[in-house]
């Protein structure tokens, strides 16, 4: 009977460390986008100003595109 108890405890613990680190990771990932959101057409139109490029909208709906495709690949 001793290890029928030891049994359930272990698997109840093991259920419980599942659902908090879950919840905890979770956690986690929405501050770190809300602190660093991904990339928009604003911020892209603005790095290439910064280089030193006139940033057409062409360009940018290409390179957020190209930016897309490699996100989907992953």
């Amino acid at each position: 009977m001793s290890t029928i108890w030891w049994i359930l405890i272990v698997v109840v613990a093991l259920i419980g460390g599942v659902a908090l680190g879950f919840f905890m990771a979770r956690q986690y990932m929405m501050k770190y986008l809300k602190e660093n959101p991904p990339i928009n057409e604003q911020m892209l139109r603005m790095m290439m100003m910064q280089m030193g490029q006139k940033p057409s909208q062409k360009k940018i709906n290409q390179m957020m595109a190209q930016m897309n495709k490699l996100n989907d690949k992953k």
